[in-house]
């Protein structure tokens, strides 16, 4: 595809890529926001479904859902600069397709729990259905984890 060679001729692209540095802190802040995410993701999740219980439900929630936009910001923001140097390439990989497909269905996933069973002050309910959306919400999650390792190995 024209578009993704446009992409990874891209100025800030070839300057990520010809850095000896800039690339390995890129990375390194990518695998440090996704592990802030994987972590407010699952200790949201775990509290939904009953763990956790010392911890006050709604504003552990409240603080786990900012923790884990904060982090999915971060992650984001340094992975689309790690896309950009090798876009044809990753843009073809399998392992890459199925994480940003496993991310739609997260973020799929993470807007039913909000629209139909969250309470009205908009953290989840303890309906039966959140707990089915916190146990897919981690599955999800735990898959991107799996298949972000494996970009680099098919």
């Amino acid at each position: 595809m024209e578009l993704l060679g446009i992409i990874e001729q891209l100025a800030p692209a070839r300057a990520l890529r010809a850095s000896f540095y800039a690339y390995p802190l890129v990375n390194a802040a990518h695998i440090l926001s996704i592990g802030m995410l994987l972590a407010s993701v699952i200790l949201m999740d775990l509290r939904i479904l009953g763990f956790l219980a010392a911890q006050e439900y709604r504003p552990f929630l409240k603080l786990m859902r900012r923790a884990a936009l904060i982090a999915f910001c971060g992650a984001l923001a340094t992975g689309l600069p790690m896309f950009a140097i090798r876009a044809g390439e990753y843009f073809h990989n399998p392992a890459f397709r199925l994480k940003m497909a496993l991310i739609g269905l997260a973020g799929l996933n993470l807007l039913a729990l909000r629209l139909f069973v969250s309470g009205s002050d908009g953290t989840a309910s303890r309906h039966p259905a959140a707990k089915l959306a916190a146990a897919l919400s981690i599955l999800l999650w735990l898959g991107v984890l799996v298949c972000g390792r494996f970009i680099g190995f098919v």
